[in-house]
């Protein structure tokens, strides 16, 4: 079931069947630093987490897939999470598959998620976190009109120190 599109790419709610590549995903070492993870997944942890991940009232997040229209196939995913409707806001998340990069699923998807956001959710701003080294993800949210509001200094520790956290916020123009 398709959830909102474009010409390339749809955004659906993640299901069952989509486990073993969520596996993969979230058991990759590395982007575990992109997502705070430190310890992997079990089937059985991503099995019960696609279960729940259908209320963005209650569970205050979701989980849709990037699906490639013309094969069908999952690029990616991206969530809204820490959802607040009394303040209207969020945080958004994206992930697209290794395999997959470049070649502008990530912009199209938070494009999509966007729209969503501001027109059907009715919320007043979206805001995501990104390390101060992650160049592509800086770029693409600045793209999309993100401003940088806050740094939160050496906030996340890696093998070769500490990385600074960049904040960015998109506030919906009425």
């Amino acid at each position: 079931m398709m959830f909102i599109k474009n010409e390339n790419i749809a955004l659906r709610v993640a299901e069952p069947n989509d486990a073993e590549v969520i596996y993969r995903w979230e058991n990759d070492t590395d982007i575990w630093r992109v997502s705070e993870t430190t310890v992997p997944y079990s089937m059985h942890q991503i099995q019960t987490f696609l279960m729940s991940n259908n209320d963005l009232t209650s569970e205050r997040q979701l989980r849709l897939m990037i699906e490639r229209l013309d094969d069908k196939k999952a690029v990616g995913c991206i969530d809204i999470y820490d959802y607040d409707s009394f303040n209207g806001r969020a945080g958004i998340g994206i992930l697209i598959d290794k395999d997959c990069r470049r070649q502008g699923y990530a912009k199209q998807a938070v494009e999509l998620l966007k729209d969503y956001c501001f027109n059907i959710l009715l919320l007043n701003q979206l805001y995501i976190y990104t390390l101060a080294n992650n160049i592509e993800s800086i770029l693409l949210f600045e793209s999309l009109g993100f401003e940088r509001c806050g740094i939160r200094k050496q906030w996340y520790k890696t093998n070769e120190g500490y990385l600074d956290q960049i904040e960015y916020q998109l506030i919906n123009i009425k």
